[in-house]
């Protein structure tokens, strides 16, 4: 219920949501930020791809986060808006406490865009974009893993929201053992979570609790 206000107040009264989004900021800094942070270098130390780095991002690398956005076709970014893509947009979210950014890279390049935005109740919504290239090596697998234990060992709940119209990543998720669909959201969204130990029973992906 929590998660669907949120996300009507977003997309809805976007002024009411940056008093949201600054309020949450102080909480989730005061309240998870420290451990999370240990969980984030462990998580990053396990998992790795031969050929990529992943880490999270510095501010020097959002030029060149800013500069793989840009580059993406309009179609590859109608389903994936988490903030703005100008560089001013990128500084913010950046330096906001709660929002995790995180790069993917190959021969000191960034090639992949992961994130955790944090919630001080203990959710957080992830998402990942990875430059068309780069896709079809593994890249995406590790991108899933480090977001979902991050949050899994921070005890956070793992979201995210997918638009039925995105054949590609419905496609995607059918196999994947750890997404649940937790709910329906407005404009034929869906709300996903991502479990850690998922049922046996369940092992298709996407399947409604």
């Amino acid at each position: 219920m929590i998660a669907r206000v949120l996300l009507h107040v977003k997309h809805r009264l976007p002024a009411l949501w940056r008093v949201i989004d600054w309020l949450n900021a102080r909480l989730y800094a005061l309240l998870h930020k420290k451990r999370m942070a240990v969980e984030v270098a462990g998580v990053f130390a396990d998992f790795r791809l031969d050929g990529f780095e992943f880490a999270p991002l510095a501010v020097e690398d959002l030029d060149a986060l800013e500069a793989l956005l840009q580059r993406q076709g309009e179609g590859r970014l109608r389903y994936f808006q988490p903030h703005g893509f100008d560089r001013s947009s990128l500084g913010r979210m950046f330096h906001n406490p709660a929002f995790l950014m995180f790069g993917a890279f190959r021969e000191g390049e960034l090639i992949g865009y992961f994130f955790l935005r944090c919630f001080w109740n203990r959710k957080c919504f992830v998402g990942r974009l990875i430059d068309e290239p780069q896709e079809g090596q593994g890249v995406g697998r590790v991108m899933n893993q480090i977001m979902y234990h991050i949050a899994w060992r921070s005890g956070f709940r793992c979201l995210t929201t997918i638009s039925r119209s995105n054949a590609a990543i419905m496609r995607s998720h059918r196999n994947n053992p750890h997404a649940r669909v937790v709910g329906d959201l407005a404009n034929g969204f869906l709300l996903v979570e991502f479990v850690e130990k998922p049922d046996s029973r369940d092992s298709a992906g996407l399947v409604w609790r």
